[in-house]
């Protein structure tokens, strides 16, 4: 007999979830270093998105506490602006070798997050709690 279970929470994946937060921190360095010579209030504002959004805006169940609830395909798109912006930040702010490091561990982190993804995109996290 095969037995289906289904999860209220995001699978957890420790290399996924080191591989996010590296690529995280190299997108709140490498953006506002790669927008500063343009613009110092630009590079401020891309740290405050960067770090404000995924901050606010969580989905029920990959987190312990959110503040404002969204669908898993938002977080999606979240991480991937994260990624982008490591990435295209890297090759404009950094030397070429660094810049490559960085795109080979964005990849790494999106092969290491599907699970995690499918999860977000399955629509199985919890509903709101009812008052």
């Amino acid at each position: 007999m095969v037995r289906l279970v289904t999860t209220t929470t995001a699978p957890d994946s420790r290399p996924a979830a080191v591989l996010r937060f590296a690529t995280e921190l190299i997108a709140w360095v490498a953006t506002p270093w790669a927008i500063a010579p343009h613009s110092v209030l630009l590079a401020i504002a891309s740290v405050v998105v960067l770090i404000g959004l995924p901050t606010v805006f969580q989905t029920r169940g990959d987190k312990p506490r959110v503040v404002v609830p969204v669908p898993g395909f938002v977080t999606v798109l979240l991480v991937l602006l994260q990624l982008v912006a490591a990435v295209v930040a890297a090759w404009f702010a950094w030397p070429t070798a660094v810049a490559v490091v960085v795109s080979v561990l964005a990849a790494a982190c999106v092969v290491t997050e599907q699970p995690r993804w499918r999860w977000l995109l399955s629509g199985q996290a919890p509903p709101a709690p009812t008052s």
